[in-house]
């Protein structure tokens, strides 16, 4: 039977012997407090919805009091009148994909692509400062202030270059969130990264020397030949470290480095110099496998290198240089020789223009001297000793 509930009776109603009991309320049908033999109280509301008979939990008491709940339970009656069910939308916003099933769905989709290094990276991005942060959060109630906090604790905690990694990955993530079609757009859109100024280290002539002597008196000759053909070819880290013989044509002096292992995911056929071909036919005569460089693990052979030029540049006297400054040194080299910038970026395996051009400034001194030339050449002209500069006839038109 139906009585007018509150609170004093809620809270004085007895416990029943076994299962549980529920006690209606008066006032709104299909609304009462479920009381299970443990003496546990919640309020719940009965519908029916689509030809079927519901039940579902508002809350507990004491933590709801009656007058919230009836409140609560007349706000589902009326959902239920327009033809909506509580019960349903409740099932899919516990079920809602959070932003770890979403990663889950990035591991499985387009980490795989990824080269070893930048794998690890995400992942590391992932456990260190996404999902700790994000984890449990629902996709589709992420919101721009969410990746804005989380990039301002990141760049607190980890630096601006960390923080801008993070902000790229989740984009990334929520990216792919839209494309499922998990939300309509993405919420980490248009916030502001943080500054970041690009080394430009290059190695002096006078530091390549010192550099070659402390290669020559360590005995690790293996690390050795890695930072060698690293300077000697302009190739990221990965690739020298992960190349096999197979790659390798010594006989047309070319290295033909497969889409799996460059950065760009495109076949890069890179000719190659005499130094560079007398330190690997010195390796291949000694090689046992098939790897230039082997090792347990990926891991393994990078921690060698890495502690390695630790080694060597202290002994040489090089501060403030890293592994990765080798590619700019051959770069650089490359520019002050009077190669064009297409040229370069075909050296280096660059697939886009903007990425070559930060060498451009490096194209002054030969530059310079090709308009000095010029200059000599045209002001010479017509005097004694002078050089004959010949003129294409006018045509009356502009060039």
């Amino acid at each position: 039977m139906a009585i007018r509930l509150t609170d004093k009776i809620v809270k004085e109603l007895p416990a029943p012997a076994l299962g549980n009991r529920v006690h209606y309320d008066d006032e709104i049908k299909g609304f009462g407090v479920r009381v299970t033999a443990a003496g546990a109280k919640a309020f719940v509301l009965n519908y029916r919805a689509g030809g079927r008979e519901r039940r579902i939990t508002i809350g507990s008491f004491p933590d709801w009091p009656v007058k919230g709940a009836r409140d609560r339970a007349a706000e589902l009656k009326r959902q239920v009148d327009v033809g909506a069910d509580p019960m349903v939308r409740r099932h899919a916003e516990r079920h809602a994909p959070t932003m770890n099933g979403l990663a889950d769905l990035y591991r499985e989709v387009h980490l795989p692509k990824k080269r070893p290094g930048s794998q690890q990276a995400d992942e590391t991005t992932l456990r260190l400062h996404v999902l700790p942060k994000l984890g449990r959060h629902r996709v589709a109630d992420l919101r721009h202030t969410h990746i804005a906090a989380l990039h301002r604790e990141v760049t607190k905690k980890a630096g601006p270059i960390a923080a801008n990694r993070t902000y790229a990955l989740v984009h990334k993530l929520l990216s792919l969130a839209v494309k499922e079609g998990w939300i309509a757009t993405n919420p980490a859109t248009g916030i502001e990264r943080n500054p970041e100024n690009k080394r430009e280290r290059f190695l002096t002539p006078t530091e390549i020397g010192r550099l070659t002597e402390a290669l020559n008196a360590h005995p690790n000759k293996q690390s050795g030949n890695a930072v060698r053909l690293l300077l000697l070819t302009g190739a990221r880290r990965g690739e020298v470290l992960g190349a096999a013989w197979s790659d390798f044509d010594l006989d047309a002096g070319v290295w033909t480095k497969p889409s799996h292992a460059t950065m760009q995911k495109k076949t890069h056929r890179l000719p190659l110099s005499a130094p560079a071909l007398r330190v690997l036919s010195d390796m291949r005569a000694g090689a046992a496998t098939d790897h230039l460089f082997p090792g347990r693990t990926a891991n393994e052979v990078q921690g060698n290198l890495k502690r390695f030029w630790a080694t060597v540049t202290k002994a040489a006297g090089i501060e403030g240089a890293r592994i990765h400054d080798l590619r700019h040194t051959h770069a650089s080299i490359l520019a002050s020789s009077g190669l064009s910038l297409p040229v370069i970026g075909a050296l280096l395996g660059h697939t886009q223009a903007q990425t070559t051009a930060r060498y451009a400034h490096l194209l002054d001194a030969p530059l310079r001297a090709a308009t000095e030339r010029a200059g000599a050449v045209i002001m010479g002209a017509g005097k004694p000793g002078g050089d004959v500069v010949p003129l294409p006839a006018g045509r009356g038109r502009r060039a």
